[in-house]
């Protein structure tokens, strides 16, 4: 039996993802801040610390597979935390699970973003700099200072970052023997967009964010995906961001992909 570290498995996307995962096989450590075998904040680095600790002790450190499902959405205050949970706290546990990774059988590692991760270019994305150095205090006061706009550039900017940090891996990762991919999900029923859905600020937005297929996915839909990604049917499949939207982004940006 493989084991598989999960953050973000108690709910939405990461709650289906675990069933598919363990259906096909898999032991999950399940990482959270309720309902999981480690119960931890990954908006903080003491919280991250103990995260990485327990994950390495109860998997004996040796992973086979890593789902980074926790993430925070525009609508959250205070807006630091967003770019903490979302970026920091993947980024964080991206690398310091990597050892262990290699230590596993036939390793893949599959990191959520989301299909706003294209809607803020790397190059316009004030975020960069202190995504690239490191520095989360900046970020924090980055979004803190954006004003009615902080919780958007908060959410796309941390995909937008997380994307490209995964893809600034791949060799690395490659070389380590540990296949690393992204999906990127669109309107998606989850509670995470029902609390969208229930702030004034992004209701109209979200309301009207709807694909091509005319209804937003399932968690199952997402599951799915992921659980593809981790098999060994997805062998070859490396450094890629999947779009699991109904066609959102071909519909946004027809000419770029």
């Amino acid at each position: 039996m493989s084991t598989v570290v999960m953050t973000g498995c108690a709910t939405g996307i990461g709650a289906s993802t675990r069933k598919a995962l363990e259906a096909a096989g898999h032991k999950i450590i399940g990482i959270d801040i309720r309902d999981a075998e480690i119960i931890a904040d990954l908006s903080t680095a003491q919280g991250r610390k103990q995260a990485l600790a327990q994950a390495l002790e109860q998997s004996g450190g040796m992973l086979d597979g890593l789902v980074l499902c926790a993430g925070l959405g525009a609508q959250f205050r205070p807006v630091g935390k967003v770019v903490s949970v979302n970026y920091f706290g993947a980024v964080e546990l991206l690398d310091g699970l990597l050892p262990a990774l290699q230590r596993g059988k036939a390793p893949a590692a599959v990191v959520i973003s989301s299909v706003a991760s294209a809607h803020l270019p790397w190059e316009k994305n004030p975020l960069a700099a202190a995504f690239e150095s490191g520095d989360e205090a900046a970020a924090q006061a980055i979004v803190s200072a954006a004003g009615e706009q902080g919780g958007n550039l908060a959410y796309a900017g941390s995909k937008n970052g997380l994307t490209v940090a995964v893809r600034k891996r791949v060799t690395a990762w490659g070389q380590a023997g540990v296949r690393l991919n992204t999906i990127a999900p669109g309107a998606t029923e989850t509670p995470l967009l029902q609390a969208g859905l229930q702030d004034a600020r992004f209701s109209e937005s979200i309301a009207k964010f709807i694909p091509p297929m005319g209804r937003r996915a399932e968690p199952a839909e997402m599951a799915s995906v992921i659980a593809f990604l981790m098999s060994a049917a997805a062998s070859y499949v490396h450094g890629a961001q999947i779009c699991v939207d109904g066609g959102i982004d071909a519909q946004m940006r027809p000419t770029q992909f």
